[in-house]
């Protein structure tokens, strides 16, 4: 580990936190979700290809999590009918 890709994902991993922490409001909490996704997938390769099996199960059990996140905060009917 320690290569460009484990840096991008730890950043991104901090910046979508930040994003979702910091409240924002909805669009940059919808934004920190599609982020933890984005790194999700980063860190499930660099636990595949570093043989971190743990590492990678967490990460796809998370990237269902924040899915289901980009899901209620852009896609839900609820949601949307609010941003009309």
């Amino acid at each position: 580990m320690n290569g460009p890709i484990d840096w991008i994902a730890s950043i991104g991993t901090v910046l979508a936190a930040s994003l979702i922490a910091f409240d924002l409001g909805r669009r940059a909490t919808a934004w920190g979700f599609v982020l933890f996704c984005v790194v999700a997938v980063l860190w499930i390769y660099i636990g595949l290809t570093s043989d971190a099996i743990p590492l990678a199960l967490m990460n796809g059990v998370l990237l269902l999590i924040n899915a289901w996140g980009v899901w209620q905060y852009w896609f839900h009917p609820k949601n949307r009918a609010e941003q009309s």
